[in-house]
């Protein structure tokens, strides 16, 4: 961690802060801590025994910049089809590391599975349901050495809705014969701790590398993801996946998510994220790999699209045409990054300014690297362009969103192409 006293030239007010040195985990290619970027995951809702509508997902969610996508493998079905997923998403061109989630007979379904276990990038198990009583160990063991034989990280994800119980039973009544006893809260907080860096130890007494192993502590609380989190990095290196759970529908999940995770971050803490987001009723997977991405774009961790800077809007800007012309920016951006990131390098570092009226519009475009202040208000009916800080011209008629548009497009064109 930093330096923050007074005469530090940097404050937990800056951002982004200096990462946590954690070790690095080769995640089917994708690099998780060790200083790395802070990767984004998500997780399919498919029926993994649908292979189709499994392949379809996946594709959407690495198109939309998901670095590592978790399916579930839950039984014999869905096992048996992660080698024909894997081999369809390979033909495809799409190469993102697959992780396999297993609850209660991952063991059975490791084992009996080899394909599967091969296919798999990672594995993510829970030791609050790996097994019970005198099975724990034992099924925990076998899924450790499956990981060890086919040369698998594995992440410990410790969930305080399946947390277990035995652990917290004991640390619950250590607690109660302490003379200044813990809360309830703090108690089962320090029982999800114990239960990842337990785990964990576990499985390098088995055999399994430490540079294999990544730690999750789960819970569905802000402020208990914060400090269970804090908590845990000062106790281990291991890399750490954050995650919010069952953080909720809608704005109430992303405003949860955002303001816990963003918090651990700032602390140089976490080395890959998913927003945990319930969809609307057929509603887009994508939207928790968005939402991760523009919460690093944001605290500038990571550059994924280019941001469009645009007024919320007021009294003065009656007219609809700068909200719907900064959407429109948006989307194509959004929708042509796939291909652009390839054909033209470093365009995720551009900056767009759509503005409604002439109060902020013409000093926000100068500091965008192309924008346009579009009339307000009473306004005369012209829209000044200003491209690397000085007035390139000036947009009149019906077609001003149209036109601007076009110069966007040849803005990329002339700066990120490779001939450029």
């Amino acid at each position: 961690m930093l330096d923050r006293s007074p005469n530090s030239a940097q404050s937990y007010l800056t951002a982004p802060l200096s990462r946590r040195a954690s070790i690095a985990v080769d995640v089917g290619g994708v690099i998780v801590g060790g200083g790395a970027p802070v990767v984004v995951q998500s997780m399919t809702n498919t029926d993994t025994a649908d292979i189709d509508a499994t392949v379809a997902q996946v594709a959407a969610l690495n198109r939309a910049g998901s670095e590592i996508v978790r399916i579930t493998v839950d039984r014999p079905e869905s096992a048996a089809a992660v080698p024909r997923i894997r081999e369809r998403l390979d033909r495809l061109g799409i190469d993102v590391p697959l992780v396999g989630d297993f609850h209660y007979i991952g063991h059975t379904l490791l084992a009996d599975h080899p394909d599967c276990a091969a296919a798999l990038a990672k594995y993510r198990i829970n030791p609050g349901n790996v097994g019970f009583k005198d099975k724990r160990d034992r099924q925990f063991t076998q899924i450790i050495e499956q990981a060890i034989r086919y040369d698998k990280p594995v992440r410990i994800g410790v969930n305080w809705g399946s947390l277990d119980q035995e652990l917290l039973t004991r640390l619950m009544d250590e607690n109660q014969a302490k003379g200044s006893p813990m809360t309830a809260r703090e108690v089962t907080r320090e029982a999800i701790i114990q239960s990842a860096l337990l785990s964990a130890e576990l499985a390098e007494e088995i055999g399994l590398p430490r540079n294999r192993i990544i730690l999750s502590a789960k819970v569905s609380q802000v402020q208990d993801l914060i400090a269970v989190n804090l908590e845990l990095a000062l106790r281990t290196n291991h890399a750490l996946h954050l995650g919010l759970t069952e953080a909720g529908m809608g704005s109430k999940g992303i405003v949860a998510s955002s303001a816990a995770m963003g918090i651990v971050l700032q602390q140089g803490v976490g080395d890959t994220i998913r927003i945990s987001l319930t969809p609307e009723p057929n509603g887009d997977r994508t939207r928790e790999v968005i939402v991760a991405q523009e919460l690093l774009q944001t605290m500038g961790f990571r550059q994924f699209l280019p941001v469009v800077a645009a007024c919320p809007g007021c009294g003065r800007t009656t007219s609809t045409v700068f909200q719907e012309l900064a959407q429109t920016i948006e989307g194509d951006l959004r929708r042509n990054m796939p291909v652009w990131r390839d054909r033209y390098p470093g365009v995720e570092n551009l900056q767009v300014a759509v503005m409604g009226c002439i109060v902020n519009g013409p000093g926000e475009s100068k500091h965008a690297d192309i924008g346009i202040s579009l009339p307000g208000t009473g306004e005369s009916p012209a829209a000044p362009v200003f491209i690397d800080g000085k007035k390139a011209k000036t947009l009149r008629g019906p077609n001003i969103a149209q036109d601007f548009q076009a110069l966007v497009a040849d803005y990329i064109e002339q700066r990120f192409g490779r001939s450029a």
